[in-house]
């Protein structure tokens, strides 16, 4: 039965981490600083920055970064725990389970993969705007997260339009998102959704008073 008490916040991952891991990820694909941030097109101090903790990414560069380097957003979390041998069904405990572990490529092959509330890491990225992972394990080709965007907050770092590969269907939970795409602009309020293609120009922000949080499905 699920256990509906209240939990502590989740881990945070700060910008100090994030910078570890973007880095981790880019020297292990044998990208040097100043060719990564010319694939971005910003200067190599920028992602300097970025990499030892002086700046916070914004929502979309960290998606740019990610694409460059084709990984998926959820790797700045970190590589996955690989998983044991899978357990016989027939001599497993009722009620026991082997824990949010995955192998690379295992996410259609019928494993499961727990991740509690206080376990779910979350991003805190330019802003102030809040990225909490709500799959407990890699799934390929798909990002899951939920958002929080604090009043006034954008999803890129100068409230500029910006573009990356994939597909974004979002749904608002509460509070109120604008979302511009190409030359059009979109009020989302709690139950509306949308989707649209990455590569199309596109920002994010919260115009209103109050926080506003949405689920999104990003598809690579």
């Amino acid at each position: 039965m699920a256990d509906f008490t209240e939990n502590p916040a989740p881990p945070r991952f700060d910008e100090r981490r994030i910078g570890e891991r973007i880095r981790e990820l880019r020297t292990a694909r044998g990208l040097s600083l100043r060719e990564l941030s010319g694939r971005l097109e910003i200067s190599a101090s920028a992602l300097s920055q970025i990499e030892r903790g002086k700046m916070r990414p914004s929502v979309t560069r960290l998606y740019q970064i990610m694409g460059e380097l084709n990984v998926p957003m959820a790797a700045v979390f970190g590589p996955e725990v690989s998983a044991p041998a899978a357990p016989d069904a027939y001599t497993t405990p009722m009620g026991e389970a082997p824990g949010p572990r995955w192998e690379p490529g295992d996410a259609a092959v019928g494993r499961v993969a727990v991740t509690r509330r206080e376990e779910a890491a979350t991003l805190e990225l330019g802003h102030g705007v809040r990225y909490r992972r709500l799959t407990p394990g890699p799934v390929p080709g798909m990002n899951y997260f939920e958002s929080v965007y604090p009043p006034g907050s954008y999803s890129s770092q100068n409230a500029e339009y910006v573009r990356h590969r994939g597909h974004e269907i979002g749904n608002v939970v509460s509070g109120v998102l604008t979302v511009d795409v190409g030359f059009d602009t979109y009020e989302l309020r709690p139950g509306d959704s949308i989707t649209y293609p990455s590569t199309t120009p596109h920002r994010i922000s919260n115009q209103g008073d109050r926080d506003a949080v949405a689920i999104w499905l990003n598809l690579d």
